[in-house]
């Protein structure tokens, strides 16, 4: 995510490597390739012009303090500015009402009937909110089937009337029936198009007169760049949406709807998703994403989601395990379900400061923990219990069964032993090898 324009903007800050001071032909430069950087992310020329004239503006006759080089100093004003560009702070997401009404609008292949999923789930789990998907898509009977499928694995009901063809009255009769069943949330998947009409227009600005919704939510594929800036203005001028939904970020991102959008319509970004999973859903934070933007990680958000998966009974279980040196195969299993539970493995590990540039042209599939689960998982309930039984014998069938040569089970056999060893040693340190408890 991000990736070509995070090296162009370490590029532009080399400019003042080893400067003493910041000077009007430093900055002249480094605003420059800054500018650059930004048009080649599909960003606006009228929008980058004006964002690195704020630039430098700040950064001309600024001082460089102690400790603080001229290139940290750069660093700092443009993270400041990308910030402010990205709307400055979270923005508040309104669930009030009874039911509160949520809208849904976007182009056809945006990414907006599985954002609709994630987002009841998002709602159910960590709102406590009790939700019902509406499939108001019309024209596509595929889209009505996608968002079953999509209510079914997250749990939450779907309202849908196959023969009506009229979404005002589907929209009406929804909120009747969320009503009827104490759902408190309706979320309205709408009918995109490939292309802007006014038959689309026209449809979902008569669903937000006739039901009047809490939130509309625009959602756009963030690859599409200065494209999606423009689709946002046009649906503005119609719907006055009260949030942008950013999709897709997994993909190669180059940053010119992210960097856009808030200024062209006036509208926060109130979510960013990415991948085909449930629950890879996130609010969006302007700061936390100008930090990766910089290549400074994001340890907020990753510390986020561990909190989320953690579990204080099970930590202290483990804890206990681990300075007995009793920590088994069906323990390390399941840690690895609780980092998968985390998200994208190769996004998560770009949260981590100075990682992301590290792992760029790394290909880190979200499969690749499967060999080690396959090896797990060949082996007895007994056999995970107890590592230390597992004779070469054991290691045959174990590599037969998980699909592997013998070298792949003796490999990672090693590096357990290595784990427990060093476990063991961080035992035997003072403060009794006592773990620290993280806190929520």
């Amino acid at each position: 995510m991000f990736n070509n324009l995070t090296e162009r903007l370490e590029s532009a800050f080399k400019n003042l490597k080893g400067e003493a001071r910041i000077n009007e032909l430093n900055i002249a430069n480094t605003v420059k390739d800054i500018r650059r950087a930004l048009i080649d992310a599909d960003v606006n020329y009228k929008i980058a012009k004006e964002f690195t004239d704020k630039i430098k503006d700040k950064a001309t006759g600024a001082k460089v303090i102690n400790a603080i080089s001229p290139g940290q100093l750069m660093v700092k004003i443009v993270q400041d500015e990308l910030t402010e560009l990205m709307g400055g702070s979270e923005a508040e997401f309104d669930i009030t009402g009874n039911p509160a009404v949520i809208l849904i609008a976007g182009l056809q292949g945006s990414g907006k009937t599985t954002f609709s999923g994630k987002l009841a789930s998002y709602l159910k789990t960590k709102k406590g909110k009790s939700p019902l998907l509406v499939a108001a898509d019309i024209y596509r009977p595929a889209a009505i089937d996608q968002l079953i499928v999509l209510g079914e694995q997250v749990g939450v009901d779907v309202y849908s009337e196959r023969e009506n063809k009229n979404a005002v009255e589907i929209a009406q009769n929804a909120i009747k029936e969320a009503r009827s069943k104490n759902k408190n949330v309706v979320i309205i998947d709408t009918a995109g198009r490939l292309a802007i009409d006014e038959v689309m227009m026209n449809e979902v600005a008569d669903i937000k007169a006739a039901i009047k919704p809490a939130e509309i939510l625009f959602v756009v594929d963030s690859m599409t760049g200065q494209d999606a800036v423009n689709t946002a203005k046009a649906f503005n001028d119609r719907l006055d949406f009260s949030g942008v939904v950013l999709t897709k970020l997994d993909g190669d991102t180059r940053g010119g709807a992210a960097l856009s959008i808030k200024y062209t319509v006036n509208k926060p970004i109130k979510f960013v998703s990415s991948g085909e999973k449930l629950d890879t859903l996130d609010v969006f934070y302007p700061e936390r994403m100008a930090q990766r933007i910089l290549g400074m990680g994001d340890i907020t958000t990753l510390v986020e989601k561990a909190q989320a998966q953690y579990d204080e009974a099970e930590a202290k279980r483990l804890e206990k395990k681990i300075r007995k040196n009793q920590f088994d195969f069906q323990d390390f299993l399941d840690q690895l379900q609780q980092i998968k539970k985390m998200g994208n493995l190769k996004d998560l590990m770009g949260m981590i400061p100075g990682m992301g540039k590290a792992i760029k042209d790394i290909d880190i599939s979200d499969d690749a923990f499967k060999g080690i689960e396959a090896m797990i998982k060949s082996m007895t309930p007994f056999e995970r219990a107890n590592p230390d039984v597992i004779n070469p014998s054991r290691r045959i069938r174990i590599a037969k069964g998980a699909g592997k040569d013998i070298t792949d089970v003796n490999a990672f056999m090693k590096q357990f032993d290595q784990m427990r060893n060093m476990m063991k040693t961080m035992n035997k340190m003072p403060m009794g090898g006592r773990m620290p408890q993280m806190r929520r």
